[in-house]
């Protein structure tokens, strides 16, 4: 009996206009559980080292958990990969919404996508069969104007659909993949793969709810959920979503304002969730922003969406494009020293619009505002644009210009690695690692991630382990019980990068990783404030696919994701030299709290070292044969002839 899982993956070849349908085993779906670590089997399996992202011969892989299209908070998640263009290595991103728990419900539990169409072309999945449809007439459209369209033309509003916008078809390297116009595949440029394939979108329907091996157990699990929701670290995020944050980053000296120079911005407030709850939430001005101006994902008790209504001034918001997280705020915002909440939310439809990653979007602009200031660019390379810190007008302009790759966007829409790379200046004020921008939690002040940014396989990512706060002295004993179950039983210094705050790094890693195979939110899901702990984590596989695991087999499947993704790196020429930090983390922060702040570059080298030994890797990042072979990846160890 499969429960969980309908034991099918559709391989698409757009050169050939070919569908065909692969049915793995059941150790199959035990081995990866889906998401990231699903595709990545298939890509290293079917796709040749060395390719060029934008190439056909680039594989795209969409793929959801054994968890998805349940009931309960948190598992309607999608993970899509491939080799990405911002970074030259494994790319990686998670959308929530509605269309992950649909998609699971078509039929199919992953998208393996190849080649390239000859013209523009939509994937169409009803009911287990599918068919490829020409998208001539929707190239061009922007993602709400998209998803009508194809709703339209089908038949039916309740349809659900991920594709892209004008950015990805315009090949910005930091494309998003939208669902729901407002819900994002945003990191790594994978909108950008699905452009170069010429595929416009992929929309499902369906009536397949997987099978569930014991209801009442999943059904107890949802209701604990619910019930302790309201008293639980995370009720704050419904009411004020991730933005609600602004305001405590600020007060540790940790909200990266002026391209990551300072972690103190004096305007924060201007841009906060508790000012955007009470100002531009649709339905603020009547008082019924908790009914209109939260949305939720699939089946989730936190309805953490912000929806921001925005009816007229100099930068209106439409409602259809939801609203800002904490990283928007941030990245248009305190990066940017943008005070103007209306701007920021403008920025943030624009993307949704025209579907790209906000976070690389706001922080490649902040990279050539401080360029700008510093006389690295001048006029002549902008077009004649003044960029400035603080300018909101130009912040929005930039946004735009980006998604239509016009003028000294067309520069920006590269990402700022490549911009510099392409100017031949302005490297010294980077914060990307791998290519890819850092996101809004500064590592000089939470260790752990300094490591983490750097190790990860596909560039910064502040979603891809716990923050340091769950193991460090004062606070440990909050999130000691959970802690525990990872293994996890000594409290770690403040601001400490030693062997026991590593281990903390790299169990939480595994655990995160995990998260991104099975498809669980890591705002439902996780090992410290979230509503679901570890523990439950297990018990909600144990109650949905009828398997006899434990702990140590969850964070085993997240390992071997990790390792795979190293693997693939590595293959396409990656080693110690990528796991690097941009220079500005090692010099001092000015103002606030974190005033004076730096990493040392010794105690980041001595961690890079005792994160490769804990993980079983040789001096250069390359997992080690025997590591491989523990993992169940010896067809990978001989494809690398390691």
């Amino acid at each position: 009996m499969r429960n969980g899982y309908n034991g099918k993956i559709l391989l698409v070849d757009l050169t050939a206009s070919t569908l065909k349908i692969d049915e793995p085993d059941d150790l199959f779906y035990r081995t990866y559980m889906g998401g990231s670590a699903l595709n990545l089997h298939y890509i290293l399996k079917t796709m040749p080292a060395g390719v060029d992202p934008l190439s056909p011969d680039n594989v795209l892989g969409f793929a959801l958990g054994v968890t998805t299209g349940t009931r309960i908070s948190g598992q309607s998640r999608m993970c899509v990969n491939a080799k990405s263009p911002l970074t030259d290595a494994i790319g990686d991103s998670q959308c929530g919404g509605s269309f992950p728990a649909k998609m699971k419900w078509s039929g199919f539990d992953a998208i393996i996508v190849s080649g390239k169409a000859e013209k523009p072309v939509y994937l169409w999945i009803d009911d287990g069969k599918a068919e490829i449809r020409d998208a001539s007439h929707l190239w061009g459209k922007n993602t709400s104007e998209t998803d009508a369209r194809i709703r339209q033309e089908l038949g039916d509003e309740e349809i659900e659909i991920a594709g892209i916008g004008p950015a990805g078809e315009k090949q910005v390297l930091y494309a998003a993949i939208m669902n729901m116009s407002s819900r994002a595949n945003g990191r790594t440029g994978m909108g950008a793969v699905m452009g170069s394939k010429q595929l416009k979108a992929i929309a499902v329907r369906g009536n397949n709810k997987p099978k569930v091996a014991d209801k009442d157990s999943l059904a107890g699990l949802s209701k604990w959920g619910a019930k302790q929701f309201p008293e639980s670290m995370v009720a704050g995020l419904g009411k004020f979503g991730t933005a609600g944050t602004v305001s405590a980053h600020q007060a540790q000296g940790a909200l990266p304002t002026k391209n990551f120079s300072t972690g103190v911005f004096d305007n924060h407030i201007k841009i906060c969730g508790t000012t955007m709850y009470e100002t531009v939430l649709a339905g603020a001005r009547e008082g019924k922003q908790d009914q209109k101006g939260r949305e939720s994902c699939y089946g989730c008790v936190i309805r953490c969406k912000r929806v921001v209504d925005i009816p007229d001034g100099k930068f209106p918001v439409d409602p259809q494009y939801g609203g800002p997280e904490y990283e928007t705020c941030a990245t248009f915002g305190s990066y940017c020293m943008v005070d103007n909440l209306a701007a920021v939310s403008k920025a943030n439809e624009i993307c949704n619009k025209y579907g790209q990653d906000t976070m690389t979007c706001g922080a490649t602009i902040a990279w050539a505002m401080e360029c700008f200031e510093a006389g690295i660019l001048t006029t002549e390379d902008t077009g004649g644009l003044e960029i400035k810190f603080g300018d909101a007008e130009i912040m929005v302009k930039l946004v735009q210009m980006i998604a239509d790759r016009e003028g000294f966007g067309d520069i920006l829409a590269n990402g700022s690695a490549k911009a510099a790379a392409k100017l031949g200046k302005g490297s010294e004020f980077l914060i990307t690692c791998k290519g890819s921008e850092a996101p809004a939690h500064m590592p000089q002040l939470k260790r752990s991630l300094a490591l983490i940014y750097a190790v990860n396989p596909f560039g910064a990512d502040h979603e891809s382990s716990e923050h340091d706060i769950a193991s460090e002295e004062p606070t440990f004993d909050l999130f000691q019980e959970r802690q525990q179950v990872l293994g996890l039983e000594e409290p770690q210094p403040v601001r400490s990068l030693g062997p026991g705050k590593i281990n903390f790094a790299r169990k939480t890693q595994q655990f995160y990783s995990f998260l991104d195979s099975v498809g669980l939110c890591m705002f439902a899901w996780g090992s410290a404030w979230q509503l679901y702990g570890p523990q439950q984590a297990v018990d909600l596989v144990q109650a949905v696919t009828g398997w006899d695991v434990t702990i140590e087999d969850l964070l085993t499947v997240g390992e071997r994701r990790i390792n795979m993704m190293r693997a693939f790196n590595a293959r396409e020429g990656l080693d110690r030299a990528d796991d690097a930090l941009p220079a500005k983390f090692f010099k001092p922060l000015s103002g606030g709290p974190s005033d004076g702040l730096a990493l040392s570059r010794e105690e980041f080298e001595n961690a890079l070292d005792e994160y490769y030994l804990q993980s079983g890797w040789n001096n250069d990042g390359l997992p080690a044969r025997q590591t491989l072979e523990r993992l169940g990846l010896d067809w990978v160890a001989e494809k690398m002839n390691i």
